[in-house]
């Protein structure tokens, strides 16, 4: 299956929904992402403010029919003895790649590289402390195509406060560094619209840029107008391309001094976190 060309900075959707897949990729958003993982996912996350997917496999074929140029990723469960099944029915819906959560050892990624058997693009999404660990083996893994670092679950995983505090710490430097050096193509984390977030995106984005990396998840807010809002979503996703396209033309000082600025904000926000637990305790 030949994949939909992508824009060099990919901005990734999580929708079930057609239409708004249709104005997203109209917006200039490379790929859509339609999202089955629900195994084990409540109880990691019950006691926290985040979205759980009730996606089905039944939505990606009308996502796919909804889309030309952007891809279709589906991100499906866990490893578990139905995965040959789910990989199978994705593919055959129109999937163009298939990422895997929550894995903690090479095996797993290899397994599921032999059931994709190179049918579409294999994303491994790194979001545990042992698959931080393994990243460099991930990389050398001939199966997988590009990799995505996902900080909500690694930072709990990492038992950290706040969700960038990898980027801040000197750990999304090294995985980096190690994916680079194996011409992987990577992404990390969520951003919110331009100018919104505890931790502005436009910040983010210069990070993105000073590591190389080329994906990104889009949050909640780009959607948040629903197809009333289809000219909002696409100002929103012109704006974080532009502001990419300027970050890839900074200078290297430029940036190194961006990411201490961040380092210090994510500082901030970390402590502001742990007080509050603190006192509510």
């Amino acid at each position: 299956m030949q994949t939909p060309t992508r824009p060099q900075f990919c901005p990734v959707l999580i929708t079930d929904n057609p239409d708004i897949a249709a104005c997203a990729e109209q917006s200039g958003v490379g790929r859509i992402m339609v999202d089955l993982e629900r195994n084990g996912k409540f109880e990691r996350q019950k006691m926290r403010d985040t979205w759980i997917s009730q996606h089905r496999i039944e939505d990606i074929a009308p996502v796919a029919r909804a889309v030309s140029a952007a891809d279709v990723m589906v991100r499906i469960n866990p490893l578990y003895d139905g995965s040959a099944g789910e990989i199978d029915q994705a593919i055959e819906s129109g999937a163009h790649c298939i990422m895997l959560p929550m894995f903690r050892a090479i095996e797993e990624v290899e397994r599921i590289g032999q059931l994709i058997a190179g049918q579409c693009r294999f994303v491994p999404l790194v979001e545990t402390r042992e698959a931080l660990e393994i990243v460099n083996q991930v990389a050398r893994c001939g199966a997988v195509d590009e990799v995505f670092i996902g900080l909500n679950d690694l930072h709990l995983s990492l038992g950290l406060d706040f969700m960038f505090e990898p980027l801040g710490n000197g750990m999304l430097d090294s995985a980096a560094e190690t994916l680079r050096a194996a011409r992987k193509p990577f992404g990390f984390g969520g951003i919110a619209r331009l100018g919104e977030g505890d931790l502005p995106a436009e910040y983010i984005l210069r990070d993105h840029a000073r590591l190389g990396s080329t994906r990104v998840n889009l949050s909640r807010t780009f959607a948040r107008d629903g197809l009333n809002g289809g000219a909002v979503f696409e100002r929103e996703v012109r704006a974080l391309l532009a502001a990419y396209d300027a970050a890839l033309a900074a200078s290297p000082a430029d940036l190194e001094d961006n990411h201490k600025d961040v380092q210090v904000r994510i500082q901030s926000i970390a402590a502001r976190i742990r007080s509050n637990r603190e006192c509510a305790a």
